[in-house]
Formats: C-alpha cells, structure tokens, sequence
C-alpha cells in the first residue's frame, strides 16, 4: 500500500536536515516550539511560492570520479499550487562555453571544487541555471557512501520495483582501470580505434558484473539501494535516463519516509547515528538559521502533487518525444559518449521553453524531431 504522498525531492535533504537540526540544536525543545508554533515561511534566499534547489548525488570515498555527479534534480517547489516538479537532468549531457567550462554536465560540482574549496555548487548552480533557464536559489550534495550507510542504519528501504531489472555492465568499484589480462600495448591499440562505450565493457568485462532486480516488493540494503539507482545499462527498457529517473526518486521517497517514520523520530540513539554518519557527507549552500523553514515548508507540502519531467532523448517505442540527441563521436566531444540538444549543440532555448511551459501547468507536447 503507498504511504501518504510526499516531496520527493525536499524530502531527501529535510530528512538529512532533520538529523543536522536536532543533532545540533544546543537544546531540542526551543526548536520544537518554535517549529510548532511558527507557522510561517521566511526564507532568506527566495519566496517559498516558487523555490527552485538543486539536489546532487556524488560518488564519493574510493568511487572513481569521487565529485563527479551521478544525480541531477531540479526541484521546483510551487506552494501557492500545491505542486512540486522535478526536472531530471542526464549527467552525459554536454555543456559548452560557460565559465571557461565545456565538459560533461556531472563534472561540473568537480570542476568548480578544483578551483575553490566550496566552489563546486557555485558552478553546478550555473551550469544548472544555463541548460534549464531556471535560477536556483538552494543547492544540496550528497554523498552516496553516506546514503549506503545511512539506509542500513535504518534497517534498509523497502521498494516496488516495476520492472525487472538486469543490467550486465554495472561498473565493479575499484576495477576501473583493471587492464583484465590485456598488455599495455593491447589496451593502447585497443583504445587508438575504439567507437563505442559498448566496446570497452566487451574488452574489458573483468570490470562489471551483472546485476538483478525482481519485480514486485524487495528490500534493499544501502548497497543495493545504491546500485538500483546507479544502474545505467539495464535492458528491456531500464537502460534509459527515463527509466533511471524513476528509480532515483522510488528511493528518495523511501528513505525520506524511513527517516520520518515513528520508529525513528522516537529514537534519539538512532538520529545520533544517522547524523554522525551524514554529517561529513553533506555540501549545501543553505544557512542553519533556515532548516527549521524548510521543515516547515515540507510538512506545509505534505499532499503536494507531484510532476516529474526527464530531459532526455524520448523512447521511439511508446512514442515520447525527447529534447536531446546522441552527440557523434568526435574530437568536438572529447571522444565521449554524450548528449546534446536536439536543435543543437549548446542551444538550450527548447529546454528552456518545455521546463517553463511545464511549470506553468500548460500543454506541453513536444514537435517530432527532425531528421537531417
């Protein structure tokens, strides 16, 4: 049976800045008062009747690309309409000439983290704000490695997958660079003529391992967790960024509900530890002096309906139309594989147009797109 419907995305960083509130909070009791009878929103960055934060997912610890973003989610939070929109981003998209910065759309927290120790959502804000025509008033970023602790510490999620998943070419941490028995002269001839992503794990298959999802109710501890909404390659339709979209957010609502659950909220040993595991695993740009506002305005958002957008390249089997293409392989794209806009690359005014059509709550339907 679903639980009572939520904000998926507010609710993944509330929970987290549950645990930061009370862990914190010299003394719980004022807070709770306060957050009782104060009843009004007063954040400091934006009006709450049109807030847009940016939520990032990273690998983290021993991953490879420890700050590249694995998760991009553009919540759009409407409280005058009672609405929620989440904008899914795909982290292969291409993002040119934007602060010195022409690289994958999941470098960028990375690259601006280089250059400055704080820099990383200053710049993931940017090149967010650029792609989508949307300002983002709120960032947050989480570490994965965190997640996987904190989801067992609450004993594991419980998901309905709706589809079963497989997928034979999810990376094994640690073995990226695993040559697999190959000498180095094979692997650099190898990687002189290679075409195609698919062509690396079929060369290097030491470096994947097969991973298996049964429809229907399962529960998943952190690690599963993690690598049901990581998974890229998965077959009979789950291979997509739609398809992962859906599973992102499954999670993210599961673990929100565990976290406001009564067996947790009742348990002070339990929030200790949840927050002692999170605490180093969290960036954010929003001040202290604000969590008690976002609380309030979850719980003010509680019935929400919920719309969930994906900027992708659509699926010709049922039809949808997408707003990206494959980018070719070539020098222009550093030799990746990549997506860029439809109508070209670094034009992102359709993107533009579809998300502010979406949040205005009109008819939306995308133009078929042209072939050349």
């Amino acid at each position: 049976m679903r639980k009572n419907k939520a904000i998926i995305a507010l609710g993944v960083f509330v929970a987290i800045l549950v645990l930061v509130v009370i862990a914190k909070t010299a003394s719980f009791y004022p807070f709770l008062f306060q957050l009782i009878f104060e009843k009004e929103v007063k954040l400091k960055q934006a009006e709450p009747s049109n807030l847009n934060i940016l939520l990032l997912g990273i690998g983290g610890g021993s991953h490879d690309g420890p700050n590249l973003t694995d998760t991009i989610i553009l919540a759009n939070i409407d409280e005058g309409k009672n609405k929620v929109t989440l904008t899914s981003i795909p982290r292969d998209l291409w993002v040119p000439d934007i602060e010195g910065y022409n690289k994958k759309i999941n470098e960028a927290y990375a690259k601006g983290e280089l250059k400055k120790k704080g820099g990383g959502l200053t710049l993931a804000d940017a090149v967010v704000e650029r792609v989508t025509g949307q300002s983002v008033d709120y960032a947050v970023r989480i570490d994965f490695n965190g997640f996987i602790r904190a989801v067992d510490t609450l004993g594991g999620l419980d998901i309905i997958v709706d589809n079963t998943l497989d997928d034979y070419r999810y990376p094994i941490s640690g073995k990226e660079d695993d040559p697999c028995g190959f000498s180095e002269e094979d692997i650099k001839e190898f990687i002189a003529t290679i075409s195609a992503e698919q062509e690396i794990s079929d060369k290097f298959s030491c470096r994947y391992k097969h991973l298996h999802f049964d429809k229907g109710d399962q529960h998943l501890d952190g690690e599963q967790a993690l690598e049901f909404v990581r998974s890229r390659h998965g077959v009979n339709g789950e291979g997509s960024d739609f398809s992962r979209s859906k599973r992102q957010q499954k999670v993210i609502t599961a673990f929100k509900d565990k976290i406001f659950s009564a067996q947790t909220l009742v348990n002070p040993g339990r929030i200790i530890s949840l927050y002692d595991i999170v605490k180093d695993s969290i960036d954010t740009n929003i001040k202290q002096e604000e969590f008690d506002d976002f609380i309030r305005l979850a719980q003010k958002m509680r019935e929400a309906k919920i719309t969930s957008l994906v900027i992708d390249t659509g699926d010709q089997v049922v039809k949808r139309q997408g707003l990206l293409d494959e980018a070719p392989f070539t020098k222009e794209y550093n030799f990746l594989s990549v997506l860029i806009p439809r109508v070209g690359n670094g034009n992102f005014s359709e993107i533009h147009k579809f998300i502010e059509c979406q949040l205005s709550g009109k008819d939306c339907s995308l133009t078929p797109r042209v072939n050349n």
